[in-house]
């Protein structure tokens, strides 16, 4: 039976869609700020060795990546292309997560090893569920409009896994780990992993995929090379990487900046959270409040002047957070939860920005390569997270941080400040240079839209 071109999506699907980034958003932004902590702090592993673990994975990334991607292109079950990989993947994907944090008492030499294979592991489990996932939001519908509002339903669900883990991150790793903090954290986790995973059975359970496949997809090569030639997209997975990067080291050093910079014992700073638990919750409400922001803003704006805005209001953030004296805790979360508007509106509009270059590379050369194109953007963000989360290790490594030390050097508490502030912020700069060269506006869209309508005409659908 033929769907009409513009069927509107339900709001159950997108709901469904939408919670499985629930699931991928707990286990990046829980990696983020624990993981670089977890293997330093406790495991006593050498900063700069837990960075270039963390920049290693990325080079397997990018192998891994777009071949997810091309595989799932070319998949064909009676669940669609994409929706499978949820389906099976699912388990895998929360299993070597908690993996990751099973052994705290190793000695540094064998930690260190164990953080490459789980770590390893987990990023393969995570690129399995994830890529497709994001595959599946281009062929979700047709429309641009669509995608763009059903994007702002997994924003949403993103970002509210930043204030699930700011609430009851640091909270449940104290409870749970009564006196524990390595228990703690693996213990969280696997709460973590078990509700993750209903969340992508959830996200297969009430989608649908609406755009039918070709008959053939041709060479993976050859869709890589057309890939890498598309200037929006390069445009886009520039401004992803670095403004990723500038919040992935704030994460990774918050902890350290709390403990050893602002000098915070974990005591609630408000209600049960501490200052940790209340920075992240104020930038995952801000990031929250930035996607609606962004989402309204698309019917008056360009997608790239709004990704221009909250690189501004976020390197902006950044600068006066690090004006601001130690102690000004409501001042900084105020800040903080600015900078969080500015996450919000960026990470809104440049998954949006991805599926309407997937329709772009169809109309232009005639190849669908939406999994290919949502893998190349993964990549991209997954390698500002690693980037950004290495970024500590290198900084803290070079500048003398010693982990077994209750009170660090001047030069250690400034490649902490350094880490925490000064690189974050100096990398929007050329984010929001990049995005700038973006050249599909509203106006391309609409005729790449109507065009590929028509092409496709009224074509069998995928299987729901």
């Amino acid at each position: 039976m033929a769907i009409e071109k513009h069927e509107k999506i339900g709001l159950g699907e997108k709901l469904g869609y939408g919670v499985g980034d629930l699931a991928s958003g707990l286990y990046l932004n829980f990696f983020g700020v624990f993981l670089f902590y977890y293997f330093v702090e406790i495991g006593s592993v050498a900063p700069a060795a837990i960075a270039l673990m963390l920049l290693l994975s990325k080079l397997l990334d990018a192998v891994t990546d777009p071949m997810m991607g091309a595989i799932a292109d070319r998949t064909r079950t009676r669940w669609g292309r994409y929706r499978p990989y949820l389906l099976f993947g699912a388990v895998p994907f929360g299993a070597f997560g908690a993996a990751v944090f099973l052994f705290p008492d190793m000695e540094p030499g064998p930690m260190l090893v164990w953080a490459y294979v789980t770590y390893g592991l987990a990023m393969l489990a995570y690129t399995a569920v994830n890529v497709p996932y994001g595959g599946l939001l281009g062929t979700i519908s047709p429309s641009a409009s669509e995608r763009s509002s059903v994007t702002a339903y997994r924003m949403f669900f993103s970002a509210l896994s930043g204030i699930v883990l700011g609430l009851l991150g640091t909270t449940l790793i104290r409870e749970l780990g009564d006196g524990d903090e390595a228990r703690g954290i693996l213990l969280t986790m696997t709460c973590i992993a078990v509700f993750g995973t209903g969340c992508v059975w959830i996200s297969f359970a009430t989608t649908k995929e609406r755009i039918p496949p070709v008959e053939s997809n041709g060479s993976i090569w050859g869709d890589v090379r057309v890939l890498v030639r598309t200037g929006p997209w390069l445009a886009v997975a520039a401004a992803a990487i670095l403004g990723v990067l500038a919040i992935a080291a704030r994460f990774a050093s918050a902890k350290f900046f709390f403990k050893y910079v602002a000098g915070d014992d974990g005591a609630p700073a408000f209600l049960f959270l501490d200052r940790l638990g209340l920075f992240l919750t104020a930038l995952a409400v801000g990031q929250i409040t930035g996607v609606i922001l962004g989402n309204f803003m698309r019917n008056g704006f360009e997608k790239r002047s709004i990704i221009m805005l909250g690189g501004a209001l976020k390197c902006g953030g950044i600068v006066l957070f690090y004006l601001l004296p130690l102690d000004a805790v409501w001042p900084q979360t105020l800040i903080q939860f600015v900078i969080g508007i500015g996450f919000g509106m960026l990470m809104v509009m440049s998954f949006s920005m991805f599926t309407d270059i997937a329709e772009y590379v169809d109309w232009k050369s005639g190849l669908q390569m939406t999994g290919l194109v949502i893998a190349a953007s993964v990549f991209a963000v997954k390698v500002g997270v690693g980037l950004g989360s290495a970024v500590p290790g290198f900084v803290m490594g070079s500048t003398g941080f010693d982990a077994d030390a209750a009170v660090q050097s001047d030069l250690a508490l400034t490649g902490i400040q350094l880490a925490f502030a000064l690189i974050p912020a100096a990398a929007l700069v050329p984010a929001i240079f990049a995005v700038s060269f973006y050249s599909l506006d509203r106006k391309t869209i609409g005729q790449v839209e109507e065009e590929l309508s028509a092409r496709r005409g009224a074509k069998p659908v995928a299987t729901a």
